[in-house]
């Protein structure tokens, strides 16, 4: 089999991070968010990776996240043409490289917990034309989702309903045989104007043997930055102990308790607590501050007086301030000092990108 991964799209919702990032190589836990799923799939037992990307991103994202070799397999990264048309859109625009082919579509911004071997295992063992997961949602007119027979059957899948036939939506993970593009040629443009997955899957309910699977773990679709401070939170969480490791000294005095890693290079001050899950990474100096549950820090940021907890934290951010930061992106490079280090000292002086969110 083989894998196609979307990795394409604004991710508007995530702006202003998003104006100078991909969304799926934001770092959670450190590592470019793309880097679970494709660890997933390569467990799986699937080597072969198309990575769907933004026209003029193959070479950014390639800097990002590499050839496959460090997973053992092979990453091929395709750009997506005609715009954004959706997600059966994506699938059809890598048809040279899926035809005829049984494949995997796994949705890079969604974050799932637990294997997804099962799921394969079960595609390819009873040879099912199609397979989809499914998660209880509390919001289902937010998905695709499933409505099924009296028997529990599926009998179609719908976009974004505004009366959700269930409560069971459609996880960023399908797979399908090589009939997926005949499907594609019998639907239509929705009326948003996109190519929905949901009407392909109907489409093999109708005409091929489809089976579903409800996920009990996990799973996290990362739209929106609390989401994304969410899912960062819950990988750590997944986490295996050893990948927790301290590679810098340590003063003795510095209280240092639960799953803890921090990078070479790193400096940490006697006069510091840092309370796990928490990932740290090189070259930083972290003096005289807090830094707590499910917070990761990238590489070369500098941490005066503060109290830091669940945040992600971008490479090269300096924070200097006696406030507490919680449930907080802070991008590359970004600067929060303490407005009372600065002039004029009557208010607060601010830089605020497009779409921000600041609170004071």
């Amino acid at each position: 089999m083989k894998a196609l991964i979307a990795a394409g799209g604004k991710a508007t919702r995530l702006r202003p991070i998003t104006w100078t990032h991909n969304k799926h190589v934001i770092p959670m836990a450190n590592k470019p968010m793309l880097w679970y799923p494709i660890k997933k799939i390569v467990e799986a037992g699937i080597t072969e990776i198309i990575i769907n990307v933004n026209p003029g991103e193959i070479q950014y994202m390639a800097e990002h996240l590499g050839d496959g070799s460090e997973f053992g397999a092979t990453i091929k990264y395709v750009e997506q043409r005609g715009g954004a048309k959706g997600l059966a859109h994506v699938v059809a625009n890598a048809e040279e490289h899926l035809k005829g082919e049984r494949f995997l579509f796994f949705l890079g911004d969604n974050i799932i917990l637990g294997s997804i071997k099962k799921f394969v295992d079960r595609f390819q063992a009873e040879q099912l034309d199609c397979m989809i997961a499914l998660s209880h949602v509390k919001d289902p007119n937010r998905f695709g989702v499933a409505e099924f027979h009296p028997d529990g059957s599926l009998k179609r899948t719908v976009e974004k309903p505004k009366d959700p036939p269930s409560p069971f939506a459609v996880t960023g993970i399908y797979l399908f045989d090589e009939k997926f593009f005949e499907a594609f040629k019998q639907v239509q443009p929705s009326a948003r104007g996109e190519y929905e997955i949901t009407d392909v899957i109907t489409w093999y309910i109708e005409n091929a043997r489809v089976g579903h699977e409800i996920i009990t773990g996990w799973w996290k679709d990362t739209g929106t930055p609390d989401a994304l401070i969410e899912g960062n939170a819950l990988i750590m969480d997944d986490l295996a102990r050893e990948s927790f490791s301290i590679d810098c000294e340590v003063p003795k005095e510095a209280e240092i308790q639960g799953l803890v890693s921090i990078g070479k290079g790193t400096v940490i001050s006697p006069d510091c607590l840092i309370r796990g899950p928490v990932v740290i990474g090189e070259n930083c100096q972290i003096s005289s501050s807090y830094i707590g549950p499910y917070t990761s820090i990238g590489n070369n940021v500098r941490i005066h007086q503060t109290e830091v907890e669940h945040s992600i934290i971008f490479k090269d951010a300096s924070i200097d301030t006696t406030n507490r930061i919680v449930n907080s992106l802070i991008g590359v490079g970004a600067t929060l000092v303490d407005y009372k280090r600065s002039h004029p000292k009557t208010g607060h002086r601010l830089v605020i990108g497009d779409n921000s969110f600041v609170e004071l």
